[in-house]
């Protein structure tokens, strides 16, 4: 069986549902260390917040992406339960 080439469009569209999740986890770390340098440090805490709002107009952005593109693509044989570096402290 011959593979097919996928295009670039349908290549985003399996891509973006992860970056979705991947951007939503970051935000949620943001904001959690936030309210936990809220004492300690609040100009720190107050950027880390600063970005948290920044991922989420990028959140909306992706969103409306994966919609323009035709939504979500799963590709048969791939997971998105991908390995990647987090960095939970």
């Amino acid at each position: 069986m011959k593979d097919v080439a996928m295009t670039n469009t349908e290549k985003v569209r399996v891509m973006l549902p992860h970056w979705l999740e991947h951007n939503q986890g970051h935000g949620t770390e943001f904001l959690r260390w936030a309210e936990m340098l809220a004492a300690e440090a609040p100009d720190l805490a107050a950027l880390l917040r600063r970005a948290a709002e920044s991922l989420q107009a990028a959140q909306q952005s992706l969103e409306e992406a994966l919609t323009k593109a035709g939504g979500p693509l799963a590709t048969p044989g791939h997971s998105h339960s991908c390995e990647h570096h987090h960095h939970h402290h």
